[in-house]
């Protein structure tokens, strides 16, 4: 782009210099160029400040462990990996026999709890029972109505069920593989598909530029020589960098001396159709560059738009193998 702006600059120059027949002297040719130093470098500082431009760009999603909450064997997988899931679509079963049996006995207990409640409520009104009686019995049927509801609860458990749109992106169980609601040990990876973002990260330096509804443009790495409309939905309003967390000493300043001053993280979302025939084709994590057009100085966003572009077709080139 500096060399564009240069060669247009010395045209603009010679011409000038051959229309009005201005000498070539020791005062008009270093005045000449001194112009044109004085004038790039003032169009690149208002870009820079009024146009930010991130090189590090990426697409993020949530990933969530799938977790069964019984224990028992497996005994099917009825998801495949990467294909679409809508919520209440079956992941994997659990043998739900012994849960079936707990319920069942339990079904049976509590009907001949209710049996004996019945009886003894007969026995009190005919004034040959007691309210003790009536009571235990009936807290006994409440105690087996409330492990029943637990049972029938664990036995639905055993049909493991996608939680929202999305897709299984790893399995790691398999039929006869026993499981158990163990964090460390999922069974599956679920990707959400309402929670991927294309966020940027900008200096901060251009946070007084950073605002949402302002447009935007996305080039990826994966997709040479083209760029995507976008705008900006949100500034997070918060850093890594800054994080702490509570423990029982005071923070000292060597504490975080050494960190970096961090970037802004800006939330983007492409609004371009052309994106659409590749929205397939781009993986989750995809990195690319971004700039931000702000309402300043709007005039001179072109140069931002040129340079972005000309990143775009240098994704082109990658070491060869």
């Amino acid at each position: 782009m500096e060399l564009l702006l240069i060669l247009t600059y010395t045209s603009i120059c010679i011409a000038i210099f051959k229309i009005f027949n201005i000498p070539l002297t020791k005062w008009t040719v270093p005045t000449a160029a001194l112009g044109g130093v004085v004038i790039i470098a003032a169009l690149f500082v208002i870009m820079n400040y009024n146009h930010p431009y991130s090189e590090v760009t990426r697409e993020y999603f949530v990933s969530t462990s799938v977790l069964p909450s019984v224990r028992g064997k497996v005994v099917s997988v009825d998801v495949k990996p990467n294909t679409a899931l809508q919520t209440g679509d079956l992941l994997f079963q659990i043998d739900p026999k012994p849960f079936q049996y707990k319920v069942d006995g339990l079904v049976a207990q509590l009907g001949s709890a209710e049996l004996d409640l019945d009886r003894a409520i007969l026995l009190m009104e005919k004034k040959v029972g007691k309210q003790r009686d009536v009571d235990i019995t009936q807290k006994r049927v409440d105690d087996l109505a409330s492990q029943l509801n637990d049972a029938e609860f664990k036995l639905t458990e055993t049909s493991i069920r996608a939680f929202s749109e999305g897709y299984v992106t790893q399995v790691f169980v398999q039929p006869g593989q026993l499981v158990a609601p163990l964090q460390f040990k999922p069974a599956m990876v679920f990707v959400e598909s309402e929670t991927f973002r294309v966020i940027g990260w900008y200096r901060q330096n251009s946070l007084l530029r950073l605002k949402a509804g302002y447009e935007a443009e996305i080039a990826f790495d994966g997709i040479p020589g083209e760029v995507f409309a976008a705008e900006v939905v949100k500034v997070l309003p918060v850093m890594g960098e800054g994080e702490i967390q509570a423990s029982g000493q005071l923070y000292k300043i060597n504490d975080v001396n050494n960190v970096q001053s961090g970037r802004v993280p800006v939330v983007l979302k492409i609004t371009d159709p052309e994106f659409d025939q590749y929205a397939d084709q781009v993986p989750g994590g995809a990195y690319g560059q971004s700039a931000i057009y702000s309402e300043h100085a709007h005039h001179v966003a072109v140069l931002r738009k040129i340079l972005l572009r000309m990143a775009s077709w240098l994704n082109y080139l990658f070491p060869f193998h």
